[in-house]
């Protein structure tokens, strides 16, 4: 036994002997990481406003403010807290904030010997509203020029390969604080940013990207891109929207004289945007339960105008264009009321037609697909059932389309504003219908439009007493008018309108030109010829 323990020690002298330079080394790297980790704190302030003076030197019109930093040797990471972004022009609201920021090696990409970064950022919040679009708009540094690139490279030199943003929300304020648009809960990851796997793919990298719209709507945009492209990026992309309100988007377009009520909106579809090719295809989307209005006023007839001319140009400008294309699959607009309000020139009154199903299917600027194909059932003023349909081919040597209305039964008293504008005259009873065709092509208008008023009462003893004796005159000639005019078989007033002939302006669009031979015919027609008739007999008397 002793023999035993006495040939053991000596190779125990060994092993403690040999593993003392171990215990040295594991000595040394714990000292060297406890004097990097502290190290790492003594240079935060110093590099903090390095950082912020760069990216102050490379921002234009835009300023920054950095009020903590972290550099972290071990894994060579940058950790920002609490930087935000303001513009100059107009710094409060700050247009970005930042409260976690980290940028690090992406060290998964040293195995394929390529050294590049990723990013992740938590919580940012961008802030934007009117004031600050339109100084963006009108400063003469284009956005590429503005040296955001640099001011990114100012906080981590190497070139950001990952990024990842967790609930992030962005804020856009029009006119009015109290309805801003916001897209909250926003997730974005974008992967291989530089295209360091599948080099030869058209669109080599990868993004998703997801949020809930105004409260209680969702987006989601799975996609493919090359963000290294040049002159621009190009991506090509799904996108999904669930029941997005559209109540929010009422200061937007209360500039475009347009009023919204209600309705949300849901659809998908898919982009693709390159250097070779442009595409936009809706393939289904539906907006459901919205009260939409057209507000026209003689102090908006001007901007309506130059707003209709740039309409138009742009309208020309893509139709049938090379390597762009534009669809809508399919488009529907359900249990839905589209009106007009018109207030001008001492006239005052509102049409509309009330529980609209409107569908649109197979629209496209290319002429090569064919015509697009309308279809439309309502309530005229809420009482006359209505069916409209229509074929449009896209524009190719000036507006080419064919449009069909019916309307029965129209209850004529919700008439009565019209009637008093164009006519100086009201109703008591009867219905109104109407039937017209038009045809449009070859830079000339072929059609007509004829309206008939059933059972009309245009004077009543009771309801008129407290009129004016000229005005109970007039009232009654029109209605002997319309007595004589009737067909009494089906005791109707008929007149018909022809509405043919050469387009004075061919190059006027098509939405254009339905509005505007529609609405200058119907005002036409439906006074068929009572003023002209009443100004004749007041002159025999």
């Amino acid at each position: 036994m002793a023999e035993e323990s006495g040939n053991k020690a000596p190779g125990a002298g060994r092993k403690l002997l040999s593993a003392k330079p171990l215990l040295w080394i594991a000595g040394v790297i714990i000292a060297l990481i406890v004097i990097v980790f502290i190290a790492s704190f003594f240079i935060d302030e110093p590099l903090r406003r390095i950082t912020e003076k760069k990216m102050n030197q490379s921002l234009k019109g835009y300023s920054v403010r950095l009020p903590k930093l972290h550099f972290s040797l071990i894994g060579l990471s940058i950790t920002l807290k609490g930087l935000s972004v303001s513009q100059q022009a107009h710094p409060e609201p700050p247009v970005a904030e930042f409260p976690y920021l980290r940028a690090s090696v992406h060290w998964r990409e040293i195995l394929a010997g390529k050294l590049v970064g990723e990013m992740r950022l938590d919580e940012p919040k961008i802030h934007i509203n009117l004031t600050q679009l339109k100084a963006e708009a009108q400063s003469k540094v284009p956005i590429k020029e503005k040296g955001w690139q640099q001011a990114v490279e100012a906080i981590y030199p190497l070139k950001i390969n990952l990024l990842k943003i967790n609930d992030a929300s962005i804020t856009y304020i029009d006119q009015d604080p109290k309805h801003p648009l916001v897209l909250s809960n926003l997730d974005l990851e974008a992967n291989n940013i530089r295209n360091i796997h599948l080099p030869d793919k058209v669109y080599p990298s990868s993004f998703h990207l997801e949020t809930d719209i105004f409260k209680t709507g969702h987006g989601t945009v799975d996609g493919k891109a090359n963000f290294l492209a040049e002159p621009t990026p190009a991506v090509k992309a799904d996108l999904k929207l669930e029941k997005v309100p559209l109540d929010y988007f009422q200061p937007v377009l209360a500039r475009y004289n347009m009023s919204v009520k209600g309705g949300v909106l849901s659809g998908n579809g898919d982009i693709e945007y390159g250097r070779k090719v442009q595409t936009a295809r809706l393939k289904k989307l539906v907006i459901s339960g919205v009260t939409m209005t057209y507000l026209h006023s003689e102090e908006t007839a001007a901007v309506e105008k130059r707003r209709a001319e740039k309409v138009k140009e742009a309208a020309k400008e893509v139709s049938n264009k090379p390597n762009l294309v534009l669809r809508i699959d399919r488009f529907d607009l359900v249990r839905s009321d589209l009106g007009m309000l018109y207030n001008a020139g001492g006239k005052k009154f509102r049409i509309f037609v009330a529980d609209t199903d409107f569908s649109l299917s197979n629209f496209s600027n290319q002429f090569s697909r064919g015509p697009a194909k309308a279809k439309l059932t309502g309530k005229f003023m809420g009482s006359g059932a209505t069916e409209a349909s229509g074929d449009f081919r896209p524009e190719k040597n000036g507006p080419d389309f064919d449009l069909y209305l019916k309307i029965s039964n129209t209850q004529l008293t919700s008439l009565n504003d019209l009637l008093r504008s164009y006519g100086d005259f009201d109703v008591t009873a009867g219905t109104f219908s109407l039937v017209t065709e038009l045809h449009v092509k070859n830079e000339r208008v072929d059609g007509y439009i004829k309206p008939f008023f059933k059972d009309m009462k245009v004077y009543d003893r009771r309801q008129d007493k407290n009129k004016g004796f000229f005005k109970q005159v007039k009232e009654i000639l029109i209605g002997g008018i319309a007595k004589l005019l009737e067909n009494k078989p089906r005791e109707q007033v008929a007149t018909k309108a022809d509405i043919s002939g050469p387009l004075k302006n061919p190059q006027t669009s098509t939405w254009q030109i339905v509005v505007q031979l529609v609405r200058n015919a119907f005002f036409k027609a439906i006074l068929p010829t009572f003023e002209r008739d009443v100004t004749a007999l007041g002159k025999k008397r």
